[in-house]
């Protein structure tokens, strides 16, 4: 290569590095589409959101889709919700624009959105998977895809190897334990310790407080109420001041960018929503999430949510003579509790079942301990 071809090539990287310095952006730009109806604080408000995502992030480009207003913004016309959607919906397939957010959006079965909240004692961002939309119906299944769609998000917003945790919620167990069999059979998961004494991967509120995860697996309702508490908990609940809104819809065949707000969102949650929808579309996320779930699949994903959600009949056992039950045996899902202790009653071990500070716990004599945990492993329930 000549030293006049060196210098040419040498200036043209300058000057794209110029030109990200002076613009605030690396490479093309993204366009992202906001949809303005359906606020309970007003056309006006989510306006303001997008100016502010566009003075924030000079290289993004924001079409607001929805009555005409005073803005120096790009406007799609449109006076009703439903005709926004499908606005919004033909404007990604024809690729005029890299990503979405609006108000209101049904998603289909399977597909559900990872949230973004800031974490009141770091001040550090975590992803809550998930917030809206339905993953599964069973609430075991539904979090295990959840995981997957949070972990594909984080690696969309440049998080390599994300630290994974469980909301300590009904069924978190039972989650626990299909993660780790997937994790031991080839889909890597990198599991975060909970910051309580205990450790452990199944998280408590002070995790959520801390963020000791990146990413924090829930089911959709859980995640809905926590997103809302943390993104409007300085201001009453009427305006949402604090975090990226409910995030991206995810799901194995899902091939779009649709992130969603709320009613109360605010500006500032507005701006960092069409942020965060212009960062999953730089990061590929439709790409990302196929490959984990496919990833998942491969390391037997199918088998194990089949083998989990198949409901077995369970007999009427009389429990054997009472004893006096001292010792207690943790890691039990709550939704497994009565099942385990049959398991134990058939085994002529008297147990009974208890809640302790940590969560639910059986109660069985300390003759009785380690036999009683290894049953209740040869089953399934540690």
């Amino acid at each position: 290569m000549s030293n006049l071809e060196t210098k040419r090539q040498a200036g043209e990287l300058f000057s794209q590095l110029a030109e990200a310095i002076d613009t605030g952006s690396f490479g093309a730009g993204t366009t992202v589409a906001l949809t303005t109806l359906g606020s309970e604080l007003g056309v006006e408000e989510l306006v303001k959101g997008a100016e502010l995502a566009s003075q924030q992030n000079p290289g993004l480009k924001v079409i607001l889709v929805g009555p005409e207003v005073s803005t120096n913004l790009s406007i799609v016309n449109s006076t009703c919700e439903a005709d926004s959607h499908s606005i919004i919906e033909k404007m990604l397939t024809e690729g005029k624009a890299d990503a979405t957010v609006t108000l209101h959006y049904n998603f289909p079965m399977g597909v559900s959105t990872v949230g973004r909240i800031v974490t009141p004692a770091r001040g550090k961002p975590l992803f809550l998977a998930t917030t809206t939309g339905t993953t599964a119906t069973d609430r075991v299944e539904a979090m295990v895809l959840n995981t997957i769609g949070g972990i594909a998000v984080a690696k969309a917003m440049g998080i390599e190897n994300p630290r994974v945790g469980i909301l300590n919620v009904e069924g978190a167990r039972q989650v626990e334990r299909i993660l780790q069999t997937l994790n031991k059979q080839g889909y890597a998961i990198n599991f975060t310790e909970s910051v309580r004494s205990d450790g452990g991967s199944v998280l408590r509120g002070n995790d959520l407080l801390t963020g000791s995860a990146d990413v924090v697996v829930c089911d959709t309702l859980t995640g809905n109420l926590l997103i809302k508490i943390f993104s409007a908990f300085t201001s009453g609940g009427t305006y949402e001041t604090t975090g990226w809104g409910y995030g991206p819809g995810v799901g194995a065949n899902f091939s779009k960018i649709i992130n969603i707000i709320s009613r109360a969102s605010g500006a500032p949650v507005i701006a960092n929503a069409i942020q965060y929808a212009a960062e999953c579309s730089q990061g590929n996320l439709p790409k990302i999430a196929a490959a984990e779930y496919q990833g998942a699949r491969q390391a037997g994903l199918d088998e194990l949510l089949a083998k989990a959600t198949t409901k077995e009949t369970v007999k009427e056992i009389t429990p054997p003579a009472k004893k006096p039950v001292t010792d207690d045996i943790t890691g039990i899902d709550i939704l497994e509790l009565e099942d385990a202790v049959r398991s134990l009653w058939a085994q002529e071990i008297y147990a009974e079942t208890g809640m302790g500070c940590a969560g639910p716990v059986i109660m069985v004599d300390p003759e009785d301990k380690e036999k009683s945990m290894a049953i209740l492993k040869d089953k399934g329930y540690l």
